[in-house]
């Protein structure tokens, strides 16, 4: 059995450092627009088909899951609550916004500019908008996964997905 594995109560196998839950507390959220919510389920469920996720101790080396992940947004702040297969909370802290937004702003900019160029512009036009989206993404997901370093440990494709879920709570 490989060190991302570990043995279910079934037999059947269960990833050790993994998210096998993800929910996204939208209270008081306002209504986001059809492509807000359409990112948000294919993050949401490319998440929970393949992703890279632990908590780490102080010594900063993975605990075991898998795990579920429960995110909020509260003010200038995401709320990170982490919780056990059995849902038992395991961690719970406050990620502040700050070093994300101006990443978050141009990445919302240039999302609207992609939607709106899905319906009017050439295909190479499209292509080099969703490059600068891109990059923009990869930018947000980079700077996500060093506030999460010391908490959380993920993989590069977890942070992006994350980082779309954050920007999905922040849309107005």
């Amino acid at each position: 059995m490989g060190d991302d594995e570990r043995m279910g109560d079934s037999g059947a196998m269960q990833p050790a450092h993994r998210l096998v839950r993800i929910e996204l507390d939208e209270a008081g959220t306002p209504r986001r627009s059809a492509e807000a919510e359409h990112e948000r389920a294919i993050a949401i469920y490319d998440i929970l088909e393949d992703n890279s996720f632990a908590l780490v101790d102080q010594e900063g080396a993975p605990l075991d899951g898998p795990f579920h992940l429960y995110l909020r947004s509260e003010g200038r702040h995401i709320r990170f609550d982490i919780r056990s297969d059995s849902d038992s909370e395991l961690s719970q802290f406050y990620m502040a916004l700050g070093p994300l937004r101006r990443v978050m702003r141009d990445y919302f900019q240039v999302c609207d500019t992609y939607y709106e160029a899905i319906r009017t512009k050439s295909p190479s036009q499209i292509q080099a908008i969703d490059m600068g989206r891109r990059a923009l993404h990869n930018e947000g997901a980079d700077i996500l996964r060093s506030r999460l370093d010391g908490r959380v440990a993920t993989d590069e494709m977890t942070s992006r997905r994350l980082f779309t879920l954050i920007c999905v709570l922040q849309a107005r």
